[in-house]
């Protein structure tokens, strides 16, 4: 039999978001990443895993690097509000990132979950949705499916993507 080549016209576009799934410094749990990067994969989304204990200036380096989609910080040992207080200003300092959709969820305090007060305050830093733990990984999905694969970076400077801007703020998951 005669074999004959396959040639590919066009171009296919890439579909889902580029991910990056991180904790803070403080943090060495990697249950919890593992968990996000295969829920995340499972979306058909492309995931970095940054790992544990990840330095702000790495984790920033990083995003620089990758200009993700999506950054995903998660938290389990109770540290969450604060470090996140931090690595966002951080995030935010940067213009290539200053628009980059940024979640944070896990256990984020060491008093509960779900306090209206902690969440408004990490919403006003910069995170564009909280997921504490307790909550529904359905509000998270419904979070990520809203985002546009880099849409929302490709806009002029003073435009905001279908989707962005006015993103809910989530109770949701463990992340």
């Amino acid at each position: 039999m005669e074999q004959h080549a396959v040639e590919q016209h066009g171009k296919a576009e890439p579909t889902g978001l580029d991910v990056v799934v991180t904790t803070m410094a403080s943090d060495s749990h990697t249950w919890n990443l593992v968990f996000l990067q295969l829920l995340l994969e499972e979306l058909g989304h492309r995931v970095t895993n940054l790992g544990a204990c990840v330095p702000d200036e790495l984790l920033v380096a990083e995003c620089r690097r990758i200009e993700p989609d999506l950054i995903v910080v998660s938290s389990v040992n109770g540290h969450g509000f604060n470090d996140g207080l931090r690595v966002i200003e951080a995030l935010r300092a940067r213009p290539e990132l200053a628009r980059t959709p940024t979640v944070i969820g896990g256990k984020l305090g060491i008093c509960g979950s779900g306090t209206p007060a902690r969440q408004r305050a990490l919403l006003t830093a910069g995170f564009d949705g909280v997921f504490e733990e307790g909550g529904s990984v359905l509000e998270f999905r419904s979070f990520v499916g809203s985002l546009p694969a880099a849409a929302s970076r490709a806009l002029p400077e003073g435009s905001v993507a279908a989707g962005t801007g006015a993103l809910p703020a989530g109770s949701g998951v463990l992340l």
